[in-house]
């Protein structure tokens, strides 16, 4: 920490310039962030105590081994649950070999370690058109519930069966956010923006016919949507969009960062 500007802070929380919890935030800023260096990463221990949430693992390109490695390092210094996203299952059984403990989440390609199951509170609702979907929905769904969501799924729901969509818009308004994963022409984040009063994420895939170019035809069009209250995140981009509802949730809920 810088000393002048920790004596400023001091100084002005003793003459009632400041109150506790603005000297607190002011105090936090200066902190420089630990770090541990492994061979081949450098772990953030302190993203947990300025974001509430620790590092989450990005497994993709990652051997089996330095998964592993990075999983017990911020194991050792967190006890929220840490995630590695996109693992196939063969990588898992490797890091299972080393760590019991870790969970296999074939759908949503997600490697977990918890050691006790956080509180849940809130609702964020995971809603994806067609079973297509499922991978990015699932991803979703295991990363929002991570945050310590409340999780329900509406799969299957698209916008081509637009009864489908109608019979859970009721459960769909009770939600903190939702999140909204579709492929094709990506009506659907329009659609439930205009059905419920929670903030909508959307999430365009890659699934559909040459013509969606990839998700591109999707990722526009939810760009573009004319209902109000959507961001979007990028294509098949389930752990981003899931984190992002979790958020949501947790400051409609109320709580702060740790």
């Amino acid at each position: 920490m810088e000393k002048d500007r920790v004596y400023q802070v001091l100084s002005e929380f003793a003459t009632g310039q400041i109150d506790k919890e603005q000297a607190w935030l002011a105090l936090q800023s200066l902190q420089v962030p630990s770090m541990d260096t492994l061979d081949f990463a450098c772990l953030d221990w302190q993203r947990e105590k300025r974001c509430g949430y620790p590092e989450v693992i990005f497994g993709q390109n990652k051997s089996a081994a330095q998964i592993s490695a990075i999983m017990q390092s911020l194991s050792a210094q967190s006890r929220q649950p840490i995630l590695a996203t996109r693992c196939d299952e063969a990588k898992y059984r490797l890091v299972h070999a080393e760590i019991p403990q870790a969970i296999y989440h074939e759908q949503a390609r997600i490697i977990s370690l918890a050691y006790e199951d956080p509180p849940r509170q809130g609702l964020v609702a995971v809603v994806c058109a067609g079973t297509s979907d499922l991978p990015v929905a699932e991803e979703a769904a295991v990363t929002a519930g991570f945050l310590g969501a409340k999780v329900e799924k509406y799969y299957d729901v698209g916008v081509a069966g637009l009864h489908r969509l109608l019979a859970v818009a009721p459960a769909l308004q009770k939600a903190k956010a939702v999140v909204a994963i579709a492929g094709m022409e990506g009506a659907l984040a329009s659609v439930i923006g205009g059905l419920t009063a929670a903030p909508v994420v959307a999430v365009p895939t890659s699934v559909g016919y040459g013509a969606g170019f990839g998700g591109l035809a999707a990722l526009l069009a939810m760009l573009n949507s004319c209902a109000s209250g959507i961001g979007v995140v990028n294509i098949d981009n389930g752990f981003g969009g899931g984190y992002l509802a979790g958020m949501i949730n947790r400051q409609s809920c109320g709580e702060k960062n740790a």
